[in-house]
């Protein structure tokens, strides 16, 4: 078995064709691991853009590439190709951090090929989720490839960020730490149809606090200092795909912003959770006129 380890750069651009917006990948890199992590090869290819003519001001900024370099790239179904055959025929497991790679990957695949799958895609990890298992986040806190890497003692300095080789290389990385703790090979998916409905199916944020979805269990908050349940002070409002109330620590005295994300994916609720402390208001001391 081997691994291949990828990552994709791309630029958010409309297209009229889609009557919309779609990400359309300007670069792929990719690391070639054997059986023993071993790096083997790596991968790299700026794409020509077929769909938008000029990059957005972010991602030129993020990854240092200009429009002449995504307009003399090569195009998608050559770079693919090429890409297909530098993996080979081994049993291969592909890995990318988180799936959103996959997901852009599919839809370009879709617009520029008119095929709904991913050629060379046999057997997909999201290598993101399997770290999650490691880290000490809570439930439904992704953590950034960033921040993984610190964790797990790498430093990210040595690498290229927002570039889909050297992003792929840290990624690589982080799989060398944690493939041994036993917490990656069984987040190993067979590129299936059911694989691909699930891919396809569109994420729905539950934008009604009654909904049976919204598990109730979830609609508090304990003190991140002392561990007392908090008093809820505000009812829950929705506002930017989150509901949001203010709860109040009396041992403490500390107020909690909080904001709770109820996500209905294909076959689960995903719940993600964000909390801050709010800043007591200033006391607007009167001075008393004088006599």
């Amino acid at each position: 078995m081997q691994f291949i380890v990828m990552d994709l750069e791309w630029n958010n651009t409309y297209s009229k064709k889609a009557n919309g917006y779609i990400n359309e990948i300007i670069e792929i890199g990719a690391v070639k691991l054997d059986e023993e992590l071993d790096t083997v090869d790596t991968f790299s290819c700026i794409i020509r853009s077929q769909i938008g003519k000029k990059l957005r001001g972010t991602v030129k900024r993020l990854t240092q590439l200009t429009n002449a370099d995504i307009n003399s790239g090569m195009p998608f179904t050559k770079a693919f190709s090429m890409f297909r055959k530098w993996i080979g025929n081994d049993d291969t497991v592909i890995l990318t951090w988180g799936d959103g790679d996959i997901r852009v990957l599919l839809d370009n695949f879709k617009y520029l090929n008119g095929i709904k799958v991913i050629p060379f895609l046999k057997k997909y990890c999201d290598l993101q989720k399997s770290f999650q298992k490691f880290s000490s986040s809570g439930k439904g806190q992704q953590t950034g490839l960033l921040a993984a890497a610190e964790i797990l003692g790498i430093d990210p300095e040595m690498y290229i960020h927002h570039r889909a080789l050297g992003d792929s290389m840290l990624t690589a990385d982080i799989l060398k730490k944690i493939y041994p703790m036993g917490i990656v090979e069984p987040d190993f998916i067979e590129c299936n149809e059911e694989f691909y409905s699930k891919l396809l199916y569109k994420a729905k944020v539950i934008r009604n606090i009654d909904n049976p979805l919204v598990d109730k269990k979830r609609l508090n908050h304990t003190c991140e200092s002392c561990g007392t349940a908090c008093t809820q002070l505000t009812n829950w409002k929705f506002h930017c795909q989150f509901f949001r109330a203010n709860f109040y620590c009396e041992k403490c005295d500390l107020t909690y912003s909080v904001g709770i994300r109820f996500k209905k994916l294909y076959d689960q609720v995903e719940f993600r959770k964000i909390v801050s402390v709010k800043e007591p208001e200033p006391k607007i001391e009167l001075e008393e006129n004088a006599e």
